[in-house]
């Protein structure tokens, strides 16, 4: 049997996510068509353990393994993560055990249903936040060209590699080794924003850097693991609005915003009551979103009818547990801040409404407030940490 080669396999693969009703713009599906995976991946990834248990991450290289069962698995649609608490697959020195991802080559699906999503188009300036691997770059490189085209990486090491696999592949963007949630003013104004990775907030300083009328296509996340895809359209008062696409997106979080490292804690007594809803609603995609803007400094740490929020500001601490006598559960809560109390008013309020997935709500940036909004902007809603 013939050997598949890249070529063919990329083909494969667009036509797989034409199927899947991921692709439509002719100049992506030419992106698609174009960019080599290969030359991204790089060197070598890890590779994660099946449940259950503490996940596995062994680093599996390129060198070690047959080439044409490489090119299969780097034109699989799948997320394959290249760094574990900042230390490259290719400079790993064996599995790593519990690590925490920093850095990977998101599913290519995912990335060109995003640049369609944005509205990249030949000629519009794009900034990228995020660049990873550089995968995401040189798409847009071939669809908007690479002089219109600034990407920003925070880790170095990562950024020189996909320095390094830009060239290779024959794109010179303008690739920025910084804070990404900073942008980046000397090459603004941007059409476009696109983000791969998650933020608690929209900082200013990175709206201001936006067209009026440009597009900002970003992930919102937080310390619940809660995550929601929002297009948002600039106006020229340093502000925006949208709303949350459908689907299931997540991305790694912005290491500024990402939740502040603490040692063991203990579960200590605190009141005890009965719960008013189901703690596994926390595990529903879009129950974790209201719950984490309902308390968007608590750290979720549980899962099912055992869930766990500790607010890392205060110390303050919710757990929820099956009720000993009776078919509910019991949350004993402890601190100033009554984290279940006010994550039970905004489930039960998403209740009310149906029990929507996110696409039903939006998000308004005002110069003093960032608001998500369920149903549409008069509708009920939460205020963002800033």
């Amino acid at each position: 049997m013939t050997p598949e080669t890249s070529t063919a396999l990329r083909r494969r693969l667009v036509e797989q996510l034409v199927d899947e009703d991921r692709l439509h713009d002719h100049d992506v599906r030419r992106a698609a068509d174009t960019v080599p995976r290969e030359t991204f991946l790089g060197r070598a990834i890890y590779v994660p353990s099946e449940p259950p248990g503490v996940t596995v991450w062994t680093p599996t290289r390129r060198d070690d393994v047959p080439a044409e069962e490489w090119l299969r698995l780097t034109y699989q649609n799948t997320t394959w993560v290249t760094q574990i608490d900042g230390v490259l697959a290719e400079d790993a020195a064996g599995p790593v055990s519990g690590g925490t991802p920093t850095s990977s080559s998101t599913l290519p699906g995912l990335i060109l249903w995003m640049i369609e999503q944005a509205g990249v188009v030949r000629g519009k300036r794009v900034l990228i936040i995020g660049a990873g691997t550089g995968l995401s770059t040189a798409y847009v490189c071939e669809i908007a060209g690479a002089d219109n085209v600034t990407a920003i990486e925070t880790d170095p090491a990562a950024a020189e590699r996909a320095r390094k696999a830009l060239a290779e592949a024959g794109y010179a963007p303008t690739l920025i080794t910084a804070d990404g949630l900073r942008g980046y003013a000397e090459g603004a104004p941007y059409d476009v924003v696109l983000a791969f990775c998650s933020m608690r907030h929209i900082p200013y300083g990175l709206l201001r850097q936006i067209k009026d009328g440009g597009t900002l296509l970003v992930t919102l996340g937080g310390w619940g693991f809660g995550h929601g895809l929002a297009l948002l359209t600039a106006d020229d008062q340093g502000g925006a609005a949208g709303r949350f696409l459908p689907g299931y997106t997540s991305f790694m979080m912005a290491r500024t915003h990402d939740r502040p490292p603490h040692g063991p804690f203990e579960l200590l007594p605190g009141e005890q009551r009965p719960s008013k809803i189901d703690p596994n609603l926390l595990d529903d995609w879009s129950g974790r979103f209201v719950a984490q803007l309902a308390a968007p400094s608590a750290e979720r740490l549980g899962t099912g009818y055992e869930q766990i929020l500790l607010d890392v500001a205060t110390g303050s601490q919710a757990r929820t547990q099956v009720a000993e006598d009776s078919d509910g559960w019991t949350v004993i809560q402890r601190g100033p801040l009554k984290l279940w109390n006010a994550v039970e008013d905004a489930v039960a309020l998403w209740q009310e409404h149906g029990s929507p997935h996110l696409s039903e709500f939006g998000m308004t940036i005002a110069i003093d407030a960032q608001r998500v909004w369920l149903g549409n902007p008069d509708g009920p809603s939460w205020t963002l940490p800033i």
